[in-house]
């Protein structure tokens, strides 16, 4: 009984989790959330190009950009994060000055664009070459062709693994605690971690985990939702057509 009793009071203190509650939500969850939009925003723009260089005919071109994407998805996140948080103000490179908040945005940026890279070239690449013959049978050129045709059909065919991105660029705020973040800046872990260090409970770091869920989970299902609904789509159109 004794030994059920501490592992109450070390996880589930209620009295440590309403005191965290306030700040957690009011500091915290913005900040995440703020973190994980624009590094979204970056990730998307950036990989969206990444794409196209990926399915470049022209080898010296496509090379470097898969060098890229192997690069950053082989790295750990952890230490990419660090890399450019840290390493970049050390070296002199510092366009945002000594804030860590930009840098940790450009950091998940970089680390997601790979993979939304690779994302949006499936999705390119999976669309039928009859597409892009068409598109230039009417007087587009390739290029206009990509950013009208293809690459707006590419994206919502890769819909839901773009969303789920999403959710792991959330989870992946949590590393940016090792930036050192001013405290206005602290996202739901730092702020989690650093009470649990001041009171050597760890309720606080359920707490944190809590508000994670609540945000990760509703997005998972939200994910599967729209991933069922475009998969049935064309099947509903192939039934209407072969009804009527």
């Amino acid at each position: 009984m004794t030994g059920l009793n501490n592992l109450i009071r070390t996880f589930f203190d209620l009295e440590e989790m309403v005191n965290v509650f306030p700040t957690l939500i009011t500091v915290g969850l913005r900040n995440t959330l703020v973190l994980a939009v624009f590094a979204m925003l970056f990730a998307v723009v950036f990989g969206l190009l990444l794409s196209l260089l990926l399915v470049s005919r022209n080898i010296a071109v496509r090379a470097p950009a898969f060098l890229y994407v192997d690069v950053f998805r082989g790295l750990p996140a952890i230490l990419t994060i660090y890399l450019v948080g840290q390493g970049l103000p050390i070296a002199g490179i510092a366009p945002f000055g000594r804030s860590p908040y930009p840098y940790a945005v450009v950091a998940i940026g970089i680390i997601q664009a790979a993979y939304l890279g690779e994302i949006f070239r499936s999705g390119i690449q999976s669309l039928d070459r009859s597409q892009m013959l068409a598109a230039r049978s009417v007087g587009m050129t390739h290029h206009q062709a990509m950013w009208l045709i293809i690459v707006p059909q590419a994206v919502r065919n890769v819909l839901p693994a773009t969303m789920n991105q999403f959710i792991i660029i959330v989870k992946e705020t949590s590393l940016v605690y090792l930036l050192g973040l001013f405290p206005l800046q602290r996202e739901l872990f730092s702020i989690a971690q650093d009470h649990a260090a001041n009171t050597g409970n760890l309720s606080s770091l359920v707490a944190a985990g809590i508000i994670y869920c609540i945000i990760t989970v509703p997005l998972t299902h939200l994910v599967n939702y729209v991933d069922k609904r475009l998969r049935e789509g064309p099947k509903l159109v192939a039934a209407e057509t072969a009804e009527a």
